[in-house]
């Protein structure tokens, strides 16, 4: 059984299709009760959009830590090894010194 996709976009901007569906009822009704819902209405959109934009931007945060992650594994791996090689280099200069 396929579905509608929850996700539309309108505007640049996704909206879940319940509430576009919601917008299309409010404006189906009666001008009294559309002039009491809309406002209302007016701030869960803009709620809504508020909330998708700070995911996005938390989204792109972790996507961003987890790349410097990766910069400072390989970094810590480069100077371990760099660690190491001198290590060697200075314990085969103390042991020819010593024989």
């Amino acid at each position: 059984m396929a579905t509608a996709p929850r996700i539309n976009k309108t505007n640049g901007e996704e909206l879940p299709n319940d509430m576009i569906e919601l917008a299309g009822l409010i404006d189906s009704l009666p001008a009294e009760h559309r002039t009491l819902l809309e406002p209302v209405f007016s701030r869960v959109v803009e709620s809504t959009k508020r909330r998708r934009r700070i995911l996005n931007l938390v989204q792109d945060a972790l996507a961003q830590l987890r790349l410097d992650m990766k910069y400072l594994v390989f970094d810590l791996e480069a100077t371990r090894r760099e660690r190491d090689t001198y290590r060697q280099e200075l314990e085969g200069t103390n042991q020819d010194n010593n024989e």
